[in-house]
């Protein structure tokens, strides 16, 4: 005996599905929508993230500030320093009367008092023994009177102490002993300043 079929229920049935049908057919079209919008959007914030990514490799390798790179400032500084003359810092012009004396009229003049102090010393004592007390006494002595020696005269320069006063008996004592020792007066700074200059406060310029 076949079973009984109840009234409705097929046609129940067959709603069901369509309903199944209708939802999976949805969902599907939704997915699909949803898979076509991404590629829009993902288009539309292209655009946006490439100017932000440039921009950041823009800062990136963009070059500091001078003030935020020290080592640029003391470049800039040194070089700024290596390019000054001799007496800038110290108030005396660059070049003619006043100016810091180079080192070959320096030469020059310390040539002509060492030679006269042999001529002085062999004409005294027939001995060229005494010609560094000889050449001590005049650089001591001429110094402290008019900041010149007979050699400075002649090549054209002369001692100053750097408050614009004369030398005097004391400083050029200190001066003086310094430069017989020969090597501290070769160690100079970026003045010409030797150090029996920087130890009396003194400096050779131009006549």
């Amino acid at each position: 005996m076949a079973p009984r079929s109840v009234p409705g229920a097929e046609r129940y049935r067959g709603e069901v599905a369509r309903k199944s049908r209708t939802r999976g057919g949805a969902t599907r079209a939704t997915r699909a929508t949803r898979a076509t919008r991404a590629p829009s959007a993902a288009r539309r914030a292209g655009p946006a993230q490439t100017r932000s990514a440039k921009t950041g490799t823009a800062q990136l390798t963009a070059p500091p500030p001078t003030e935020a790179n020290p080592a640029a400032t003391d470049a800039n500084q040194a070089e700024a320093t290596a390019s000054a003359y001799p007496g800038q810092r110290l108030g005396l012009p660059e070049r003619g009367p006043g100016s810091v004396a180079s080192m070959p009229r320096r030469v020059l003049a310390l040539l002509i008092d060492w030679l006269l102090s042999m001529v002085i010393a062999y004409w005294l004592t027939h001995n060229q023994f005494w010609t560094i007390a000889v050449f001590a006494v005049e650089t001591y002595i001429l110094t402290a009177l008019t900041g010149t020696t007979v050699g400075k005269r002649l090549a054209g320069i002369r001692v100053i102490r750097l408050s614009g006063g004369p030398v005097g008996f004391g400083w050029a004592l200190v001066r003086t002993a310094i430069l017989l020792t020969v090597v501290p007066p070769l160690l100079t700074d970026r003045d010409l300043r030797g150090l029996h200059d920087r130890a009396s406060d003194t400096v050779v310029v131009r006549i």
